[in-house]
């Protein structure tokens, strides 16, 4: 029992010294969590280097984008061929992907052996092996009558300018064919099979392995979004966003970085921790300076590094008493296989001594336990290094979320990871030391390179053929300048026969005359108190006009007009408004003062004369009763005699477009239009006194109300008007009325896009398939929205919580299609509004006989003043269909109020006048 005992203890004793002379002597070898940290930091700003167009030329870390926009969502099926070279073996797969509605993937593999003469000689030589191989399989399989896409697994640096084409940067590895670097491999590869003219395969997808891996672990698990390679060589990828990619157009959504870490280092980067045996190592490789991050990890060095170290520790005496084999000195003796061997739990010593007697040594015990811990200090360092670039990878995607914790998933294949017994927990230990604010899984890739290869095809095939669907809706929305010019023309149709006493009952456009005949001049002054009705909110504003420094100062209380008022009766909704009035003149003390009054009523009206408004139709969700057809003036005036407080003068009823251009036009001589482009759209003009055959007289000007938004009821734009546009008509309030209002304005905008995201998530091209109870609700996705949406500043993660707040759960595929469909929509109608404002500016032109036109446009309204693009397109499209005319757009500001009191203020100067 004594002499057991004193054997451990002597073995104890032999492991512990044995244990401290390696560590000794392999003292570089040891990284501490400081110098982990720091590589994780260097890591980063090498990433950052990559990504930047101006200094990627001098990066070692290359981060080229592969153009794998999107991960798999489970909805991917089919059957597709996967190519795999890259490694010691080049595989050829069929892979079945979510065969009857199942999720699963079912791969059917051949390998072919990559033998020195192919992968060393001619590459077209190389390219044609690949070919024949494929066409063997396809015959054993029977597959050569079928048309198949093909993803091709390519484990080398490339860079990529689509998805389905990557030039050869550098072959790593043992590979080293001629005349293929620098070419396209997809390139090579399809010439390659024009000699197999039984071969029917189109080529979708170049993928890198790293990717494979990702994209197979995704399919699996959703929150997968970097891949990582530790076996013959070592290289990781990871989804990163748009916006950061500076090699890559466009700042949308995320793309897959192929970050070629393995290059990290060989900028001088790694000089301080490189030891003699990396230096050793790398001067006896195929390729000497390069890849050297890699050669620290991968399974191609590994064992080569172990063998150098016993090689000098043998030749300084410190192992197998100083006595070298043939074997010891032979480059590649030692493989990672017998690395992994060794350091097996419990037969590793077992294993030690039997690989070292195979080299020709006499290992001793304390030899054995010397060279298990080499390998264990060896294989350790490797799991160090790959932790810290891994971490440094998981913090940058934390960051780019804007998340004080993430949880992600790492996808990982790899002989080194899957072979090695102890190397998978290590790793997993140091990451989460590393990043200890990232829940990380880590997966093991299940045929990664293959099945991935196959993946990113499926998911191509599925995104084009979605791209496809999007894309025909989207073209509904995209009008061609000829279609635009069809507007125009039949605008100023219509223009034309709103003015003509004969044509004016049937035409859509109602050309209403305003009784508005001068502009402002300067010269009025005094106080005007101004009522602003048009929405769901109502003001009341008192504007003070002070002459000759044309001043204006206001003061304004604004009211709400509740629904049940809106949609109640007549004398309830005036009766509300002398309410609002009487509360106003006390908040301003001016209860018993006689003010000249102007309204602002902005729905259709007919006016006979400029305080004489009968309204033909409520607008904008207004419905209160026994009101149509009845004259505005007169029911406000009844509503203040049943009040009986105060007396008020109406000077004047007003369109709010009037308002903005009476407004504008008391800072600009030259505005002779208002539109307002906001809830509702509309337009006002001075027109020809002798154009207007609905009013006596052919002296000068007046201002005419086209109240455009009834363009179209009689069917004319009905070859541009959708489906969706449709739906949006029949579901309002005034089904068949305002065709051109609800293709124009705020009101109508978001309710469009909410008809197209149903309709698109019905196809599954949305949100998973799933409408959600919110998407249902009608009117929910306002306007605003699209304003926010479409903002270049807005990143897409913020588009996604605008979505996350209207209870849509959306992918960033699902938001750069929302922004797309919020894009067409708003576009389609800056572009109607504009045709429409090319009509009139020409009409203008054309009846003052001028060569050109020089006009100002007062505006108003949200949509053209909230959204980031509207007024932009807007304006573009006056200048292309009215060349002729030199347009400017003024922004009026607080048009209606303001403008109704300078109307009241002509109005009273003119009434002077006369009287005098």
């Amino acid at each position: 029992m004594f002499a057991v005992h004193l054997t451990a203890f002597y073995f104890t004793k032999l492991k512990e010294d044995q244990i401290k002379k390696v560590d000794r002597f392999l003292y570089h070898m040891r990284l501490s969590d400081e110098t982990l940290l720091d590589i994780m930091t260097r890591f980063q700003a090498e990433m950052q280097r990559g990504l930047g167009k101006d200094s990627n030329p001098t990066a070692s870390v290359k981060m080229l984008p592969t153009f794998v926009r999107a991960i798999p969502d489970g909805s991917e099926n089919g059957e597709f061929l996967s190519l795999d070279l890259g490694g010691s073996k080049f595989r050829v797969s069929k892979v079945q992907v979510s065969e009857e509605g199942k999720q699963n993937v079912q791969l059917e593999s051949q390998f072919y052996p990559t033998p020195n003469e192919i992968i060393r000689g001619n590459g077209s030589e190389l390219f044609e092996y690949v070919a024949d191989c494929l066409a063997d399989f396809m015959k054993t399989k029977g597959l050569k009558q079928k048309k198949l896409p093909l993803g091709l697994t390519f484990s080398f640096p490339c860079r990529q300018t689509k998805l389905e084409e990557g030039v050869l940067l550098s072959w790593t590895k043992k590979f080293k064919a001629r005349g293929v670097q620098g070419t396209d491999v997809v390139s090579c590869l399809t010439n390659a099979l024009k000699s197999h003219q039984d071969l029917d395969v189109d080529i979708l997808a170049l993928v890198n392995d790293t990717v494979g891996t990702m994209m197979t672990c995704a399919y699996d698990d959703p929150f997968c979004e970097v891949g990582v390679i530790i076996g013959t060589g070592t290289n990781a990828c990871y989804m990163e966003d748009m916006s950061h990619i500076d090699l890559v157009e466009g700042d949308e959504g995320r793309m897959c970085i192929n970050t070629e870490w393995g290059a990290f280092g060989d900028d001088g980067a790694l000089e301080d921790i490189r030891t003699e045996f990396d230096h050793d190592l790398d001067l006896g490789s195929l390729n000497p300076g390069k890849q050297l991050f890699e050669k620290m990890i991968s399974g191609l060095y590994l064992g080569e590094l172990v063998r150098l170290i016993l090689l000098k520790m043998t030749k300084a005496g410190l192992l197998f008493g100083g006595k070298k084999s043939s074997s010891l000195h032979t480059k590649g003796a030692i493989e990672t296989r017998h690395v992994a061997a060794m350091e097996k739990y419990k037969e590793g010593l077992a294993n030690t001594r039997e690989i070292l007697t195979d080299l020709g040594l006499e290992p001793s015990e304390a030899d054995c336990v010397a060279v298990q811990h080499i390998c264990t200090i060896v294989s350790f360092r490797s799991a160090n290094l790959c932790a810290a670039a891994l971490a440094a990878i998981l913090t940058r995607l934390r960051e780019n979320k804007k998340l004080t914790r993430l949880r992600t998933t790492v996808g990982v294949d790899g002989t080194l990871y899957k072979i090695h017994p102890q190397y998978p927990k290590r790793l997993h230990k140091v990451v989460r030391k590393l990043v200890p604010n990232c829940d990380v899984r880590f997966l093991l890739s299940e045929s990664g390179s293959s099945k991935g290869a196959a993946m990113v095809t499926a998911v191509a095939s599925r995104v084009q053929a979605q791209r496809k669907q999007i894309d025909k809706v989207l073209a509904l929305f995209q009008l061609t300048r000829e279609q635009l010019v069809g507007v125009q023309d039949k605008m100023r149709a219509e223009l034309e026969y709103g003015l003509k006493r004969d044509t004016h009952q049937l035409a859509t456009v109602k050309m209403l005359p305003t009784y508005v005949c001068g502009m402002p001049d300067g010269t009025e002054k005094g106080n005007f108190l101004a009522l602003d009705l048009g929405g769901t909110n109502f003001r009341v504003l008192l504007v003070k006009i002070r002459s000759g420094r044309r001043s204006v100062r206001m003061y304004h209380k604004i009211f709400a007009i509740p629904l049940e008022i809106m949609q109640g009766t007549g004398e309830e909704l005036f009766d509300h408004i002398v309410q609002c009035i009487a509360e106003f003149l006390d908040y301003m003390g001016l209860k018993g003062a006689q003010l000249p009054l102007g309204f602002t009523f902005s729905f259709p009206c007919r006016q006979t004369s400029i305080d004489k408004a009968t309204l033909i139709e409520w607008t904008k969700g207004f419905k209160a009763t026994d009101c149509e057809e009845e004259d505005m003036v007169d029911m406000l005036r009844e509503a203040i005699k049943r009040r009986n407080e105060f007396d008020l003068d109406i000077v004047a009823v007003v369109n709010d477009t009037v308002g903005t251009m009476m407004t504008c036009g008391y800072e600009d001589p030259n505005c002779e239009i208002g539109l307002i482009a906001g809830t509702g759209s509309n337009v006002c003009y001075m027109e020809e006194m002798r154009n207007i055959e609905t009013v006596e007289g052919d002296q000068g000007k007046m201002c005419i109300n086209t109240e455009w938004g009834g363009f179209g009821d009689n069917g004319c734009i009905d070859d541009i008007r959708t489906q969706y546009d449709k739906q949006v008509d029949e579901g309002s309030l005034n089904p068949g009325k305002q065709r051109y209002e609800k293709m124009t304005s705020g009101m109508y905008l978001g309710e469009i896009v909410r008809q197209i995201l149903i309709d698109l998530t019905k196809q599954g091209l949305l949100f998973r398939g799933q409408i959600s109870e919110r998407l249902r609700t009608r009117g929910i996705f306002e306007t605003k929205f699209l304003s926010q949406i479409e903002s270049d500043r807005l990143a897409l993660l913020q588009v996604r919580r605008i979505l996350q707040q209207l209870g849509l759960d959306s992918t960033c595929e699902d938001s750069i299609v929302v922004k797309e469909v919020c894009g067409a929509v708003s576009r389609r109608a800056a572009q109607l509004c504009g045709a429409g404002m090319a009509a009139i500016v020409e009409k203008r032109r054309k009846d003052q006989g001028l060569e050109r036109l020089k006009i100002t446009v007062g505006v108003d309204g949200t949509l053209y003043k909230l959204h980031p693009h509207f007024s932009t397109i807007l304006q573009e499209t006056v200048k292309d269909l009215a060349p002729r005319c030199d347009v400017t757009f003024m922004l009026s500001e607080d048009g209606s109020g303001k403008g109704a009191a300078l109307i009241t203020a002509v109005a009273k100067r003119v009434q002077q006048a006369q009287d005098n």
